[in-house]
């Protein structure tokens, strides 16, 4: 392992700046919490070396042409799309494919970041392997790449040993660098840059892109937007059809009606996601015991732990951690 880990950052016209601009930081902050020992040398590749205009209109200033590249240990690989009738569209550079193809396989940790995937498979390094890329773009890159088996729903995936890792879209994209901090430099020193973003927590990989009330539809009143935070706030609580009626001052019927209305979803069903995705992010990063989390989350008991996990997340709670949970280095 070299002393200081070098991070080649490919940027090209229209690259999303977002996707640049934010794993740079969190390096920058590992960098201070550490002390630099071993540090990180981030550098931004380009076609050329010289100004490249981002798809927000700010230029970035290249450090390097692909052509001078030279050692790499960790390649990232943002991405660009262009807006159609149908939404958005990964762009597929040809120059930069290229320079993947050839750089990739002597990297020793290869990254996207949003629709950056797009670009790894479209050089050939998703091949046989489950990626996943912004929710927006996962039907293009699926159809696209028949060979890739694409997950649209967690924020990160880790495969190929390690190697290869493809984050979701946007801000995602400090929850992936966060994650290769804490492969290179341990968990305590991830979470302090958490903490230095001021991110409301540091999301593990099996974590979905959307949680529970942004999967939901937007309400148009206020009284259900509040009652939803309350069920996010208090998960061990009753939080039984009838209590949370009375919470609203509605009979029982006419709650489920409204609430079904709003959020596409019954109470019952609604509660249990929230659960559930409680109870990922301890089986994600903690070592409690299944009959922890199950209290910890409000599910209760253990058993009803493993029928909402068959429901929410077909699988059970054991093979969800084994799959997602992350350690220490």
């Amino acid at each position: 392992m070299p002393t200081t880990h070098r991070v080649v950052i490919a940027v090209f016209p229209d690259v999303d700046l977002l996707d640049v601009t934010g794993p740079a930081e969190v390096f920058a902050l590992a960098d201070r919490e550490t002390g630099g020992r071993p540090g990180y040398e981030v550098l931004l590749a380009g076609p050329e070396a010289g100004a490249v205009r981002t798809s927000a209109g700010v230029r970035l200033l290249t450090d390097l042409a692909f052509a001078d590249t030279g050692r790499v240990d960790t390649l990232l690989v943002p991405g660009a799309v262009d807006m159609t009738g149908q939404g958005p569209v990964a762009r597929i550079d040809a120059e930069v494919v290229a320079w993947l193809a050839a750089t990739a396989p002597q990297a020793r940790r290869v990254a996207s970041v949003c629709v950056g995937a797009h670009l790894l498979a479209a050089a050939g390094l998703l091949d046989g392997h489950t990626a996943t890329t912004h929710w927006s773009t996962a039907a293009q890159l699926a159809a696209d790449h028949p060979a890739v088996t694409v997950d649209p729903d967690p924020i990160f995936v880790r495969t190929d040993r390690g190697r290869l890792w493809t984050g979701a879209g946007i801000s995602a994209c400090l929850d992936l660098a966060l994650a290769l901090v804490a492969e290179d430099q341990g968990e305590e020193v991830a979470l302090a840059v958490a903490r230095q973003l001021v991110m409301y927590l540091k999301r593990q990989g099996g974590q979905s892109q959307f949680s529970v009330p942004l999967s939901r539809p937007a309400s148009a009143r206020r009284d259900i937007d509040e009652l939803r935070a309350y069920i996010a706030d208090h998960l061990t609580d009753d939080l039984s059809a009838a209590a949370l009626a009375a919470r609203m001052c509605l009979s029982e019927r006419h709650f489920a009606r409204v609430f079904k209305q709003e959020t596409g979803a019954s109470a019952a069903e609604y509660v249990e996601a929230a659960r559930v995705e409680a109870a990922r992010r301890l089986l994600e990063g903690t070592d409690h015991s299944l009959e922890q989390v199950a209290a910890a989350s409000g599910l209760g008991s253990v058993e009803t732990l493993h029928r909402a996990f068959r429901r929410q997340v077909s699988g059970t709670p054991a093979a969800y951690r084994r799959r997602f949970r992350v350690r220490t280095s």
